[in-house]
């Protein structure tokens, strides 16, 4: 079975592909960082429809999606954003955690597992 590496880094791929599954690595918003949550939230999206179309999936294939926030207080706006991105009859299983992120500009990182 061969391995799809989509975005290469030194560090990470932005996604891989396995057989008819596919992880995307944690994406923070580079473009809004240190906007708001519900910005960040919006870019993040983007980035995944676009690597999930580089893989061959859409978002109604996503099986799960972790979550993290620097602060819970901002769940409902980060929610907000979300449950007008994900189609109805296809939320995925989900995990949503308050923690320290790799840089403070950064207030969400979202990272998913779908299937082809």
């Amino acid at each position: 079975m061969t391995i799809q590496r989509i975005k290469p880094g030194p560090r990470m791929s932005g996604a891989v592909v396995h057989g008819d599954t596919v992880y995307l690595a944690g994406q923070v918003a580079a473009d809004t960082a240190g906007k708001s949550v519900g910005e960040q939230t919006k870019e993040i999206l983007s980035i995944i429809d676009g690597l999930l179309a580089q893989a061959g999936t859409d978002k109604t294939k996503i099986l799960m999606t972790n979550i993290w926030l620097t602060d819970m207080a901002t769940f409902q706006e980060m929610n907000a954003v979300w449950d007008a991105w994900v189609p109805q009859g296809h939320t995925p299983a989900r995990a949503t955690v308050e923690a320290k992120l790799a840089a403070p500009q950064f207030k969400v990182e979202i990272a998913v597992i779908a299937a082809k």
